[in-house]
């Protein structure tokens, strides 16, 4: 295939992520509204699943390849981008709000989540079948606890005028779809290019595959936050991050153990450091958001690893 063809090809996906996004952001807040569940959870089930299917793809593959680099490096590479990127260009475009249940509950879940597996990163050198499980059953409890304890949609919310739930569960479908075809042709060639140029597996992962598995999520929050649906837009991150971590490599390990051991201290740092800096945020500057200056610091952090990763080549 020429290169021609395959820049093209790039081009594709993305028009198919870009109408993907507003009609998976349209369908999700119409079912919020209908079904009275918060945007929030919504975002962090239906549409973080949906947006994480990537991942799962390319992880669950590089798993039953007994390719481990890829696996790790696809969800390490992925909640960086997701965090320090996706969420902090989010907060750039329009400030995200962070709900008492965000600070008290989703937050420090996350930064919990994402504290075990670099514990076990580094200290385990990887992830066993039985660690996969008891990732698996944390992630069953959590899905659980978020609907049982969702308080629904807020009181602002725009009113269920608009659309049927059959035609939102239509735009939520199509919208998945779009994003998903167009991020695996966007991965597909983006990864032909670099083989052909001699890259580490690794390398690839956490930069290509992780960046383009992760469009879904970046599309989602852009389109979220131009329509001011922040909170659809931090349940998108903080659940693609949980699914990435809790099910994705859970599910992976279960395959085959996961080995770490391509990962370094500066990856694992790095990852650590985007989930700290969301908690950070919930007690500095306006406590009940994520102001314009911390997501432009998040993105600073982002360039400056991507930086350090490129002069590794």
């Amino acid at each position: 295939m020429t290169m021609a063809i395959q820049i093209l090809l790039l081009l594709a996906g993305l028009a198919l992520i870009v109408f993907g996004a507003d009609w998976l952001v349209d369908g999700a807040s119409a079912i919020a509204r209908r079904l009275g569940i918060s945007e929030f959870v919504i975002g962090l089930t239906i549409v973080g699943f949906g947006t994480s299917c990537p991942e799962l793809v390319v992880s669950l593959t590089g798993a039953f390849q007994g390719n481990a680099d890829i696996s790790v490096g696809n969800v390490v590479g992925s909640n960086i981008f997701n965090t320090l990127l996706i969420l902090g260009l989010t907060a750039v475009i329009a400030q995200v709000a962070v709900t008492r249940s965000n600070s008290r509950r989703d937050i420090p879940i996350c930064l919990l989540v994402t504290f075990i597996f670099a514990f076990l990163g580094i200290a385990g050198g990887g992830l066993t079948r039985w660690e996969g499980i008891a990732f698996l059953l944390i992630f069953a409890g959590y899905m659980f606890y978020c609907f049982k304890t969702d308080t629904g949609s807020s009181a602002g919310d725009e009113p269920a005028k608009e659309r049927s739930l059959w035609m939102a569960l239509l735009l939520v479908a199509a919208g998945l779809g779009g994003l998903i075809a167009g991020g695996n042709l966007f991965v597909d060639n983006a990864v032909e290019i670099a083989r052909a140029l001699g890259v580490s597996d690794k390398f690839i992962a956490i930069t290509l595959l992780a960046g383009g598995t992760s469009l879904p999520e970046l599309a989602t929050c852009i389109v979220a936050a131009a329509k001011k649906k922040d909170q659809l837009a931090l349940g998108n991150v903080l659940g693609s991050n949980v699914f990435n971590i809790l099910l994705i490599l859970g599910t992976s390990a279960v395959v085959t153990p996961l080995s770490t051991l391509a990962m370094t201290w500066v990856d694992f740092g790095v990852l650590l450091l985007s989930a700290v800096l969301v908690w950070l945020w919930t007690y500095t500057g306006r406590r009940d958001h994520i102001d314009r200056w911390e997501g432009a610091l998040m993105l600073l952090c982002f360039a400056g690893y991507y930086t350090w990763l490129f002069m590794k080549l």
